[in-house]
């Protein structure tokens, strides 16, 4: 148990700090290059969706290493395609909608998508390197 939470501890604070330095850089980038287009979703909510799937994630993952003691690979892909799933959903409003700049909104999600799915197997591949 002191294990799980000593490893869900070092995550979160470490998700925080990328989820900060991402978002400030995100912002800045956006307010000086951007046309003064306001994007569908506001770059917050895009962040607050990706750490929130990030942290379910690899809590569910760190839970299972941690008390059931089997192969994570299942739930990690598992988990991941829940993930681009619940991606899709979130963007159907953008999709189904006459909103005219899509491409811009489409690269505001996905550059953060893939720089937490970076740090999601990056932090799984520290969690299982200690097992061994």
């Amino acid at each position: 148990m002191q294990a799980f939470k000593k490893r869900q501890v070092l995550f979160l604070l470490q998700l925080i700090g990328l989820t900060l330095v991402l978002f400030i850089t995100h912002s800045y980038l956006h307010h000086y290059f951007s046309n003064s287009n306001l994007p569908f979703f506001p770059i917050w909510q895009i962040y607050i969706f990706h750490f929130f799937v990030t942290t379910t994630l690899y809590t569910a993952v760190n839970y299972r290493h941690s008390f059931v003691q089997k192969s994570i690979f299942n739930l990690f892909m598992g988990m991941t395609l829940l993930k681009m799933i619940f991606s899709i959903v979130f963007l159907l409003p953008l999709f189904l909608s006459d909103f005219e700049s899509k491409k811009l909104d489409v690269i505001n999600f996905f550059a953060p998508y893939f720089s937490f799915l970076f740090f999601e197997i990056l932090s799984l591949t520290k969690l299982l390197q200690k097992q061994e």
